[in-house]
């Protein structure tokens, strides 16, 4: 009897961390996604690429400090031109690219937008990162090129095509609580690493962080029970 008490303890847990982070997102917030301890094993904090201010990318340099990345939909990475760069990259050291983790790389292009200077600094990449979220809930008839240059500092990923059915990485899981919480389907993930020991930040210590800064928490697993 305990046994079936826990799972549904466990089940009542997850749905309310799902719900907090579909709420997050419909408000603009980040949230912070753990794919999974066989895969990747790292927690990423993660925000609607509508919501994002420069305050937003120091928070994202300052307290996770891994890569500043957007997340397109395959659709609207298709609309765009924008390639898997694996796919693309006419050099040797793209003929070889297995990955412990998983089949491929999200990778696609890094563009600025052409109002920003250097594309780096808060400021600029706030710009780049917002423009790219007004990008993808309209592809149709925004001027993609008009408005961006490449190379630039805002790597952008290009998600699967069957999302959570075909790939579990960030990427999908963030574009997967974009469209449950129907806000415009391109999301900023930034890997949260560990000053102390050099490596990814714990789960454990993420979970601290969020509940530090209130913030949701979230398994990959949860999302793609209640999402996928």
């Amino acid at each position: 009897m305990s046994g079936s008490s826990d799972v549904t303890a466990h089940q009542h847990h997850a749905d309310a961390a799902v719900d907090r982070a579909i709420a997050a997102f419909e408000a603009g917030h980040p949230v912070c996604i753990h794919d999974a301890a066989d895969r990747e094993g790292e927690t990423d904090l993660v925000y609607p690429a509508h919501g994002v201010t420069p305050a937003a990318v120091t928070r994202m340099r300052n307290d996770a400090g891994g890569l500043v990345c957007v997340a397109l939909p395959d659709d609207v990475a298709d609309t765009f031109d924008l390639p898997f760069m694996q796919e693309t990259l006419d050099h040797p050291l793209a003929s070889d690219h297995d990955l412990a983790y998983d089949e491929r790389s999200s990778f696609s292009l890094t563009v600025n937008h052409r109002e920003t200077f250097t594309g780096i600094p808060d400021d600029d990449r706030a710009l780049t990162i917002t423009k790219l979220a007004e990008a993808a809930a309209d592809p149709e008839s925004f001027p993609f090129v008009d408005e961006f240059r490449a190379p630039g500092h805002v790597h952008l990923l290009r998600a699967a095509p069957g999302l959570l059915d075909q790939r579990l990485g960030h990427t999908e899981l963030g574009i997967a609580l974009a469209e449950a919480a129907e806000v415009p389907p391109a999301v900023v993930v930034c890997e949260m690493l560990d000053d102390d020991t050099a490596g990814a930040l714990s789960p454990a210590d993420a979970r601290a962080y969020a509940a530090r800064e209130d913030i949701p928490y979230v398994e990959g697993a949860d999302l793609v029970a209640r999402l996928g």
